[in-house]
């Protein structure tokens, strides 16, 4: 469990593919302290740690993974937004999020309104019961409000300190990004589904 509030970012330094599955080599200064087997999330993508190296790790996306997310397009040189999993006795500064991408969203609009910055993004439309206004959302794994939500877009409003420490910084219109609807959210619209 994560709470999207994002520690460190992790520069890509290496892509394999083997079959349908895709590993990173990636480089922070948290790769260190971490541990085989440990939880990660990166860009809201929950991985699994499978080996350490000085101050780089490595993780595996399979194809399931790929198909949900926007890692079927890192490349080498990219960064990547990195949180450990929260300990059962820290604070939850953002809102609950699992690292289960849920879709990906296209950025339509960027701009910059006097010292900080207004991101539009578009989702399917299958998930809009899952949208409300000033609810929260993982967007590469980064907790953020929602507003001017519509049936299949949204805006967020990002601040500096948030644009400057994650890979936010880097999406322009066009690009997809990572995207996990509010979990309570999800338990809701299943029970009243089930009813």
């Amino acid at each position: 469990m994560f709470t999207g509030i994002i520690e460190d970012m992790g520069l890509i330094k290496e892509v394999l593919v083997d079959n349908e599955n895709k590993t990173f080599w990636i480089e922070s200064t948290i790769s260190k302290d971490l541990k085989v087997d440990q939880s990660l999330s990166h860009s809201g993508v929950c991985l699994t740690i499978e080996e350490i190296r000085d101050n780089q790790h490595r993780v595996t996306a399979i194809q399931e993974t790929l198909k949900k997310t926007n890692l079927d397009q890192w490349k080498p040189g990219e960064y990547v937004n990195l949180e450990r999993c929260l300990p059962m006795n820290g604070r939850l500064d953002g809102h609950l999020v699992q690292g289960h991408a849920d879709a990906t969203a296209i950025c339509k609009d960027r701009k910059e309104t006097h010292g900080s910055w207004e991101f539009s993004f578009d989702f399917p439309k299958k998930f809009s019961h899952l949208v409300i206004e000033k609810g929260s959302v993982s967007l590469n794994g980064i907790s953020l409000t929602l507003f001017n939500v519509k049936k299949r877009s949204f805006s967020v409003a990002i601040i500096p300190y948030t644009f400057e420490h994650t890979n936010i910084k880097n999406v322009l219109p066009g690009d997809k990004v990572n995207l996990e609807f509010d979990m309570i959210g999800k338990y809701i619209s299943r029970f009243l589904e089930l009813k």
